[in-house]
């Protein structure tokens, strides 16, 4: 008699029963992923856990008051509540490592609040900055563009390897700390600059170029960055102009470099 196929929920069940899954009381032994919090619950831990998620979710507060004040036109405050987030979407995962406390469900918070703010708030902000100065139907397809090109990246965020040295493709908090930064120190940006710069943004989003985390931006002689603060000081708005171009330009120029010498590419995100 030949045996009949399983069906899906017996073979669920039959996962489930597995001893190697089991407590010594047969009781199943959740995982990892079915844990808010993995391994030692000690209080100093759960007191890291519920800071790291406060800042998460201020991150979305903040996300969602930037678009509330953009629709009624305080864009200094949407910008303000924008420049927030950024702050907030740093200091969660520095929290997160301090207190030991990184796992599956806060990076599934963390992407759900960037694309919140980062992807959704940013381009609405942005398109409340520029509607006025030009076609309102450019404008509004080119922060479609920038939202979909956010939800891309971190959806391929989510599912890349971790590399410690280079990001694939410009982070989406990047993007949003280029734009409103942009809006802040060039507050007469012309329209078609903006829409350049907007494009640009969502192109590396969602590009594969090599982007250097902090770890390799702190490499940065000293001398090079005196003469950055220098400059600042003499002439903000055309150092902030400077600064984020060459960031953007590095991209490229870092995979160029490593295609004509590919032997030194090894770190770089495949």
């Amino acid at each position: 008699m030949s045996q009949q196929p399983m069906r899906p929920h017996q073979r669920l069940s039959g996962l489930a029963l597995r001893p190697d899954r089991q407590h010594p009381n047969n009781t199943p032994q959740p995982s990892c992923r079915e844990q808010l919090v993995c391994g030692d619950r000690s209080a100093k831990r759960m007191i890291g856990f519920a800071l790291v998620q406060a800042c998460t979710l201020g991150s979305i507060l903040l996300g969602l008051a930037a678009i509330l004040f953009a629709a009624n036109g305080g864009l200094t405050e949407a910008r303000g509540c924008l420049l927030g987030c950024i702050a907030l979407d740093g200091l969660d995962g520095s929290l997160a490592r301090k207190f030991g406390v990184s796992t599956p469900f806060g990076a599934q918070m963390d992407s759900l609040a960037d694309m919140a703010s980062f992807g959704i708030a940013t381009p609405l902000v942005t398109y409340y900055w520029l509607a006025d100065r030009g076609p309102a139907w450019l404008v509004a397809g080119a922060c479609i563009a920038m939202a979909l090109a956010a939800a891309v990246r971190l959806a391929r965020f989510n599912v890349t390897p971790y590399n410690s040295t280079w990001f694939q493709g410009l982070p989406t908090t990047i993007a949003a700390l280029i734009l409103i930064g942009s809006s802040l120190a060039v507050p007469r940006l012309g329209f078609v600059p903006a829409m350049i710069l907007i494009l640009a943004c969502t192109a590396a989003m969602v590009s594969s170029l090599p982007y250097p985390k902090l770890n390799q931006m702190l490499r940065i002689r000293t001398w090079l960055l005196s003469l950055v603060g220098i400059g600042a000081i003499i002439s903000m708005p055309t150092v902030f102009v400077a600064v984020i171009g060459t960031f953007l330009l590095s991209g490229p120029l870092l995979a160029l470099r490593y295609r004509l010498a590919p032997d030194d590419a090894d770190a770089l995100p495949e």
